[in-house]
Formats: structure tokens, sequence, C-alpha cells
């Protein structure tokens, strides 16, 4: 028996893949014609090899626990999202000028602060910002770049249109995921790629060494390292699958030191050689423990003179971060539009600012409809989501709130859209999504084909982090112009 998409429900929710009269969407055509052909046997043992594949290739992620650190291998459903390349291109466009437009931002912070001059963005909400450095005030790095990596998340609400749902600046994850995701859908369903109509993703690596060569500092040939805080982080697959594909070292804080000559070098078997450009894993209060915490085992002593003096050039930048924040992430329209003179392509969900008593009033009289979140959170931590909470949950709520207005903004519980999931081996169920395509800005730009699609596994779940029980899918830009 296969699948008989007529009986699947998507609900009230936009699904990807099927609309709600039963038909695929056009992106979707091939793909659910080609899975329609295969009995549920053969759907979940292309799953099995997935399942396989992964543990294999060693593709995994740390979850933090109580009882210590827990490896566990990549959650990956077999069913791919879908969207048009039409549709995806528009959105790169937004997410671009997204990129570009927090950029000036917070290179105006460090210099001018023209913004906060001119009465755009409130002064206090930077002053009382925990990821605004100081240090970096008249700093000014290549091409006043200073968040050349940025993780974006899209969700799609019931109209289908794409939104911003946070901006993630400072050390974002997930891009080996998509990448991973891929070469196994590759595996286990090469049918489906012996046409055009699904485009690559296989170019971000390349992209990604070209962005931090053209950061290096009056050098033709620069050296390129990544800096990881080591094997027990969650993210250490990743930092190692990036160096190995970018054909760069792998480092940690105590490989690397500054010299007298104010240069960064790292240690080799063969002597000390020079390191250009630092792409850095690692929170900026762990980078220099001279400058920020000074029990940090993770950094390297006299980085920040280093890169303040131009000597070496780190991506992202310290201080990035400042515009990182959930708070800053409502003004971010009225940024575009400062900056750019431009109306946002991609628009942001609604957000209430807890900092204005209006906005805190409604949102403590409305905490069972909102999602709640903290400013510089991450992870999918520390929030509460309204409609799935309980009364005490929602009462404690209110006390943080009240505490620490500045670090809470609400959003109202979106219709987040669903795509068809294999669910208990052989069952085929909608379950919610979002999307974390990455976007580069050094000389030039580039947004991934696509992105990370994050899947929350769970039943009526709308929290998709792979540490809380999310999976993932693969993301197909599907060109349905090609002939």
């Amino acid at each position: 028996m296969s699948i008989n998409w007529k009986e699947y429900q998507p609900g009230v929710f936009y699904d990807e893949l099927i609309n709600n009269n039963g038909n695929a969407r056009l992106p979707a055509k091939r793909l659910t014609s080609y899975l329609h052909s295969l009995n549920e046997n053969e759907l979940q043992r292309r799953q099995q090899l997935a399942d396989a594949a992964i543990r294999d290739m060693g593709i995994t992620f740390t979850v933090y626990t109580e009882e210590g650190n827990i490896d566990r291998s990549w959650p990956f459903d077999i069913i791919p999202r879908t969207i048009s390349a039409k549709q995806w291109n528009k959105t790169a466009e937004g997410l671009m000028q997204r990129l570009q437009a927090l950029n000036m931002f917070v290179n105006d912070l460090y210099h001018d602060q023209k913004i906060i001059k001119d009465g755009i963005v409130p002064k206090d909400l930077i002053e009382n910002s925990t990821n605004f450095r100081k240090e970096c005030i008249g700093i000014s790095p290549p091409h006043n770049v200073w968040a050349h990596i940025c993780g974006t998340d899209l969700v799609r609400d019931e109209d289908g249109e794409f939104y911003v749902l946070e901006d993630n600046l400072r050390v974002p994850s997930g891009v080996s995921y998509m990448l991973e995701n891929r070469s196994i859908t590759k595996r286990v369903l090469p049918e489906l790629f012996q046409e055009d109509k699904i485009l690559p993703v296989s170019g971000y690596t390349d992209q990604l060494f070209k962005t931090l060569a053209d950061l290096a500092p009056h050098v033709d040939q620069p050296s390129i390292v990544v800096l990881t805080p080591g094997i027990y982080n969650s993210a250490y697959f990743e930092h190692a699958f990036l160096a190995q594909q970018m054909g760069v070292e792998l480092v940690e804080g105590s490989d690397l030191t500054v010299a007298k000559n104010g240069y960064v070098y790292m240690k080799t078997i063969g002597g000390l050689e020079r390191v250009d450009v630092i792409y850095r894993r690692i929170d900026d209060l762990f980078l220099d423990p001279k400058v920020f915490r000074k029990d940090s085992a993770l950094g390297v002593p006299g980085l920040m003179k280093a890169w303040q003096k131009g000597k070496v050039a780190l991506a992202n930048a310290p201080g990035a971060g400042v515009a990182d924040d959930k708070v800053i992430y409502a003004y971010v329209p009225e940024i575009i539009k400062y900056y750019l003179d431009q109306d946002p392509i991609i628009s942001n969900v609604k957000t209430f600012l807890c900092s204005d008593k209006k906005q805190r009033d409604y949102v403590i009289a409305n905490i069972d409809k909102l999602v709640v979140k903290p400013a510089n959170e991450s992870g999918g931590y520390g929030m509460l989501v309204g409609p799935h909470s309980t009364k005490k949950e929602q009462a404690e709520f209110v006390q943080l709130i009240k505490k620490d207005p500045r670090n809470y903004i609400a959003q109202p519980t979106l219709a987040l859209s669903t795509a068809p999931t294999l669910v208990s081996g052989d069952k085929v169920e909608p379950r919610h999504l979002d999307l974390r395509p990455f976007v580069l800005q050094g000389k030039n730009s580039y947004v991934t084909t696509g992105g990370l699609t994050r899947v929350a596994m769970r039943k009526g779940s709308l929290v998709v982090n792979s540490s809380q029980g999310g999976g993932s899918k693969d993301t197909w830009i599907v060109d349905t112009e090609v002939k």
C-alpha cells in the first residue's frame, strides 16, 4: 500500500506539499507522485537506510542534560520540503537586504550612533543590551561588516508567505546539517535528482571560504582557521565538517598565540604559522581572557588587541550580537527603512515589547495566547508557549516579565506551516516546521539555496529545536519553470 495523499489531512495549517484539496502543490508534484509509487515498506526501508547512513557518517549533535552530555544521531525525516525557485529568489533578496541593514546598524552603533540620535532606536535598549561590547567602539572591520555569517529563522503562516522569526548573528549553527541532509537524500532517493529541477546546495563552503578570505589583512593567500570550543560543544560536528570542507585547520584556543609583533600564530610541529582569518565558533565573552571573562580557557589572550589593530580578521566580529537581540528584532523594519530607504521585502512577525508599559499590560493579560521569549536566549530555551502552558507556568512568566521587562518580548502563536512527515515507521502525518537559511556578507553577499528545515516531530508541537525533540528534512528549491 502506498501513500494516499487524498487521505492526508493538513488541517487548518498551510502545508508545504499538499493543498487543502489533497492535491500536490506545483513544486511538490514530482516528489509526491514518486512517493505515491512506493509502498509503505519501501518508504520505511529507505528511511532506515537514511538512519544507517547518519550513524555510519557520524552525523551527531550533543544534548546537554543533568546527567551529562549525550551525543545523539542527527534526527532526519526522509520526506523533503519543497519551495518554488520563484518564491525563493524573492526571499533570498529579502535576506540580503536584511543583513545589509543590520550590518550598517551595528557599524553605526560602534561609531556615530546616528540611529539613536535620530530617535529611531531608544538609547536605553542599547545601553542595557547584554551583547553591546564597549570594547568595540571605534573599530572598523573590513568592509564595515560585523556579521559575516547569519542564520535567519523563517516561518510560513497560513497565507503561505515567509516571515522572519528571528536573526542569529553571533555564532549561527546548522549549515552542516543542511548540507548533510542533501547528501543523505541523494543516497536514498537518487531517482529524483536525475533532472535539474532541484537546485543544488553544494556551493556554500566555497562561498564561505571566499567570504573569509576577503577579510584577510593585506594577504594574497590567507591562512584561515576555524576556532572551536572543543569536542564537548554541541556543534562540534559542524566545526570539524566546515574546516574539512574548506580545507583549513580546526583549532582550539590553546593552539593559537599572539606574538609580540601583534600577529596571531598557530602552533604546529614545524613551528609557528601566522593566521590571518579566524572563523570563530565561540561566544564573545570567551574570546580573550585579557578583555572579557578572566577564567576563559577557550580563547586566546591578546586576540582582541590583534583584531582591533587589524592584524587578524574575526568572523563574526565581536559585538555583532547587539543586533541579535530579540528586542532589537522588533525595530528591524525601521532599521531597513532608515539605512536603505526601502521597505522590508520580508516582514517580521508581530512583536510586543514588554519594556513598553502598554504592550506589557497586553502581554500579561493575554499570556495564555502568546509566545513569550527572553531577549538573548537561543535553542528554544527559556520561552513560554502560552496555549501549551499551565496556569502555574503563566504566573511564573508574569513575574519574570515584571522583574525585567526589557528582557522579554511576546509574539502571537503562529499557525506554523506543516509538511508530511514519516512517523511511527509507516505513517505519514503533518508536522510543524521552520527554515533557517544562511546568509553571507563580506565583499559580496550570498544566500543558501533554501536552508535547514527543522521539524517538530511531536504531534502538535511548535518547538523544532533538535535539543528538544525536533528533527530535520532536506529542503528542495524547485525550479518549476524548467522544461
